[in-house]
């Protein structure tokens, strides 16, 4: 099985981090394919990061089909152009953000989203509404670190991690608590030996989901909303889209 884990910024580092977390999780038989792509933002922190790295994260899976990539996973806890990604593919495509949400539900009634910063622990708020697990979550907290911190200052990132998870723990009435960026993909144990909780992280939480889909011989329906696109035209840069094979 192979599985292609996009990071939708364009952080080379962070992609290798991402990479290795996923790779350390996945079964064995399961090779993890991490790629970036060769043009987007640095970070991925506001939702005009966001619209701009969901051409390149695209781009990322036409080429996982060209390659026979059996699953993706989108890598950015705002899980940026999921829907269109599945739309490009027959085989499972898992947002970090989704996963995460789906996994704490499961081992807790109650959890808190750590996050790096504030405006986009918003966009996590919405992400809650959108999937249906708002009335899991009982708060969205922000540490206030950029996501750049969690390569280039690695250290005190993860302190100031560390303390709002223990606010959350104490403060909020939870029994889990869920990493609010990609980036915090190889955090997860030293996380909860400091607080005591369990934690979900949306990479790894992806990686078992995707082998599990893949598993079950379940792929992205085809039907309705989902199916292929259909060929048009498209024009200036973007014209090496035009006129797609279509796919049924």
């Amino acid at each position: 099985m192979r599985i292609r884990v996009i990071n939708p910024n364009t952080t080379a580092s962070m992609t290798t981090t991402i990479g290795e977390a996923a790779s350390r999780i996945a079964a064995p038989g399961t090779e993890i394919v991490a790629t970036t792509p060769k043009s987007g933002p640095v970070s991925i922190e506001s939702h005009f990061d966001e619209a701009i790295s969901a051409v390149g994260m695209l781009e990322e899976v036409m080429a996982g089909e060209r390659e026979g990539a059996d699953a993706y996973i989108i890598a950015c806890f705002g899980d940026p152009g999921l829907l269109a990604a599945r739309e490009l593919t027959r085989a499972p495509v898992i947002g970090i953000a989704e996963a995460a949400f789906h996994m704490a539900s499961l081992i807790s009634t109650r959890f808190s989203i750590v996050t790096t910063l504030g405006r986009t622990g918003i966009i996590a708020e919405h992400l809650l509404d959108q999937y249906g697990f708002r009335h899991h979550c009982r708060r969205v907290r922000a540490a206030e670190i950029p996501v750049l911190d969690l390569e280039d200052d690695g250290e005190a990132a993860l302190t100031r991690i560390i303390e709002e998870c223990r606010r959350a723990r104490d403060e909020d009435g939870i029994g889990a608590i869920v990493l609010g960026c990609g980036g915090m993909a190889d955090l997860t144990g030293e996380i909860s030996d400091a607080v005591g909780l369990p934690v979900a992280e949306g990479v790894t939480a992806a990686v078992k989901l995707s082998e599990a889909l893949v598993g079950l011989g379940l792929g992205t329906s085809k039907v309705g909303d989902l199916a292929f696109p259909r060929p048009k035209a498209f024009t200036g840069r973007f014209e090496h889209l035009s006129h797609m094979p279509p796919r049924t």
